[in-house]
């Protein structure tokens, strides 16, 4: 069994001290990883699925990296619509964390395609994105697939956060529905739990480290529901078992009325 770690949309500042209505995304992304290793003490991989940074620069990427390495495990990861990824290869571009986009892991591979529009929330999975997809799933019929990716790619039912998913998904599911061996791809960009089916494919949604989006809203919405995290175990039989974990503090300091 392999054992994997997602954090998503941690929107760190350019300083620790620096507040995203109202909170210090920066204590509750430590607060996370802390409540994830007090829960299990290893991990065979950590996936940051995208909005790393809120105001991208040198400063939130390198803190996130420092922070990262502490815990010594492989790590990889995604831009969202906020991220710069090229300075985000830069930075992340070390023997333990990286932008690489394929990883084996025992019987399965992590494929990591990047959903960014540039200067849009919205996303879109570009040509060379849907090839590299279709050649690694071609070129390793063997192994069972995990797909991580921004943006999500099934409807939440909340109106306004589905005008601006991936804009191409149906060339995206396409290509899933044709490859067995993918069992579950894990998005980020929708601040809360997702689970639902895509034919056999488990379609996963994960919670913020930060603040969450109200589901099931038609209008921008944040409340105070507790940061998350998701933990997925892939089996060496394709099974897949994940959970979502939530850390005990209520974000009474949350601006509840504003938008980010």
């Amino acid at each position: 069994m392999q054992s994997l770690l997602q954090l998503s949309d941690l929107h760190i500042l350019e300083t620790p001290e620096k507040t995203l209505l109202g909170i210090k995304t920066e204590q509750y992304f430590h607060a996370v990883l802390a409540h994830a290793f007090a829960q299990k003490s290893n991990y065979d991989l950590i996936l940051l699925t995208g909005d790393l940074a809120q105001t991208p620069c040198n400063a939130s990427y390198a803190r996130i990296l420092q922070k990262i390495e502490e815990y010594k495990i492989p790590t990889l990861c995604l831009a969202g619509n906020h991220d710069n990824y090229s300075l985000m290869q830069q930075i992340f571009n070390t023997p333990q964390v990286t932008c690489d986009k394929q990883m084996r892991l025992g019987k399965w591979q992590i494929i990591m395609l990047n959903s960014q529009i540039i200067g849009s929330a919205a996303g879109r999975l570009a040509q060379t994105e849907l090839a590299f997809l279709e050649t690694c799933l071609k070129e390793n019929s063997d192994l069972f697939t995990l797909i991580a990716v921004h943006h999500h790619c099934l409807p939440t039912n909340s109106r306004w956060i589905d005008t601006i998913n991936i804009e191409n998904n149906h060339a995206f599911l396409d290509i899933v529905a044709r490859y067995p061996n993918v069992r579950v791809i894990t998005t980020g960009h929708i601040h809360q739990a997702m689970h639902k089916n895509f034919g056999d494919v488990v379609v996963l949604g994960t919670p913020s480290t930060c603040f969450q989006f109200v589901p099931d809203s038609a209008d921008f919405t944040v409340d105070r529901t507790p940061s998350g995290y998701r933990m997925i175990d892939l089996y060496d039989d394709g099974t897949v078992k994940t959970n979502v974990y939530r850390i005990a503090a209520t974000m009474i300091e949350l601006e509840t009325m504003h938008s980010y």
